[in-house]
């Protein structure tokens, strides 16, 4: 869809769509009117038996909802995939947000065209300013598949999920959901939206899930942004991805948090594979890993650390933050080890993925997940920092990590996707054929054993849906106050 319409002439924003009972679909989305007024428009496709869904028709009755008395006319959008309520209505929640709390607004309707406003908000956290692509989805406490969004139940949580824009990050929270008065509650309120869980602690915004009728699944699409300078994004006449897709579960072992993990359909992309079992790195060591050019990988690894090493190890770190720390460069006891990709041959050049297991001095250890991007690139207009956080390790386990590495974008997923970083990167030497894979223990007490395996990725078929498409492509403008992307849907296969 393109912005053709006072409604929405400055602008066709984030929307979901929603698929009814009979099989008919229905989308709403955001317009930024003539005024810069975001309103919510209802858009039908004009051909409901094409796969890709390229053509839509926008209601003639648009907009259908307008902000509400009391929300400012630049703080209202982003409505989510609607749910059918008891009451035989369907339900949507819409971002927002008042003074400086964010809130998500209910929406009751019949038709799509006609609302009624819900008395108070689904939910809301001071201080985490304005809440854009707000998502809300059931997640099954007992089943290893997705819910359809209406499903509710006692084996069932609910999430809410909002990207802040003061902050530009991702965050979600676990809780209970209370149809009748439509409302949601945070398990752990110190854990809630904004200030607990992110989806991911790297380059990741601006994400939505739908739910896979087909596999049963649900799926998670994000948006990676670019941190160079824009002149090289206008140099390069493109900027910003999406990240590969990623089912969401939760996590039974933890109960307080959800699994993340790339599509089944990215394991298609496998070539030739190769192991690397029971490898000893000592303190210190960077150990070539001979997986020929490593600019497209799929690497899975496990590591265990020296038991009597992690004994005997002081609680000094009771403080440690690896986002403000010297990232793989700074030596502890038991940390930083894993692995550096996109890294060239002498890794003047390279992007470490790592653990850092910290010992407080109450005796008790947290295990940090990173990625490093201060050596990633030897450009000087990118933005180089260390992603980090706490990943739960319980009693057990082998720490492991999965990353997808293709050519300047690094996905990791640490605990089987329960911590997860993306991050955006700009080799200039580590490219291509003289991109490498190491191995590497920068503790100064523990040695470790890693068993891994990494198989080249090929590149994904993408099609677009006919000839005429060839004609559209992403067009990204930039102003000081947002970033607008304007995009025609292509179709694309595994």
């Amino acid at each position: 869809m393109v912005a053709d319409q006072w409604y929405d002439q400055n602008g066709v924003w984030t929307g979901s769509a929603t698929i009814l009972p009979d099989g008919q679909l229905v989308m709403l989305y955001t317009g930024s009117t003539n005024a810069t007024v975001q309103v919510q428009n209802l858009a039908y496709p004009a051909d409901p038996s094409d796969p890709l869904l390229i053509e839509w028709v926008k209601y003639p009755g648009n907009p259908v909802l307008v902000p509400p008395p009391g929300i400012h006319f630049k703080d209202f959008r982003d409505p989510t995939t609607a749910w059918y309520t008891s009451e035989g209505k369907w339900r949507i929640t819409i971002g927002s947000k008042v003074n400086k709390t964010g809130i998500s607004l209910v929406y009751d309707t019949v038709d799509f065209k006609s609302y009624e406003l819900l008395d108070g908000v689904l939910h809301g956290v001071p201080g985490t300013g304005m809440w854009e692509c707000v998502d809300f989805y059931p997640v099954s406490r007992t089943d290893e598949n997705g819910l359809d969004t209406s499903d509710d139940g006692s084996a069932v949580k609910h999430v809410v999920k909002a990207s802040l824009d003061d902050d530009r990050n991702d965050y979600y929270a676990l809780g209970t959901y209370d149809g009748v008065r439509g409302k949601w509650i945070p398990d752990d309120p110190t854990l809630d939206v904004g200030i607990g869980l992110r989806y991911d602690y790297g380059n990741f915004y601006a994400s939505k899930t739908f739910y896979d009728q087909e596999k049963r699944r649900r799926v998670l699409w994000g948006w990676i942004t670019e941190t160079d300078s824009e002149a090289a994004d206008i140099a390069k006449g493109w900027a910003s991805l999406q990240a590969i897709p990623r089912t969401v579960l939760y996590d039974k072992k933890t109960g307080t948090n959800l699994l993340q993990w790339p599509v089944e359909e990215v394991e298609k992309l496998r070539l030739n594979g190769k192991s690397f079992d029971g490898v000893e790195v000592k303190p210190g060591s960077v150990i070539p890993l001979d997986v020929g050019s490593a600019a497209q990988l799929d690497v899975v690894a496990e590591f265990e650390i020296d038991k009597e090493a992690k004994e005997m190890v002081n609680g000094t770190d009771a403080e440690y933050v690896c986002s403000t720390s010297g990232g793989a460069a700074e030596r502890g006891a038991l940390g930083p080890f894993g692995l550096l990709v996109l890294a060239d041959n002498d890794q003047s050049e390279q992007t470490p993925v790592y653990f850092y297991i910290a010992k407080g001095t109450d005796g008790n250890f947290k295990t940090f997940f990173c990625s490093d991007l201060s050596r990633s690139s030897k450009a000087t207009d990118v933005r180089k920092g260390v992603y980090c956080s706490t990943v739960p390790v319980l009693e057990g386990e082998k720490l492991s990590m999965r990353i997808l590495v293709d050519h300047s974008i690094v996905e990791s997923f640490g605990q089987g996707g329960r911590t997860c970083i993306t991050s955006r990167v700009y080799p200039t030497n580590s490219v291509y054929e003289n991109a490498q894979l190491f191995l590497f223990n920068n503790a100064t007490d523990a040695k470790v054993k890693a068993s891994i395996r990494a198989w080249h990725m090929n590149s994904a078929n993408i099609y677009p849906s006919n000839d005429s498409m060839n004609k559209f492509n992403f067009v990204v403008l930039k102003s000081c106050s947002a970033i607008f992307i304007v995009a025609i849907l292509y179709g694309f296969f595994f």
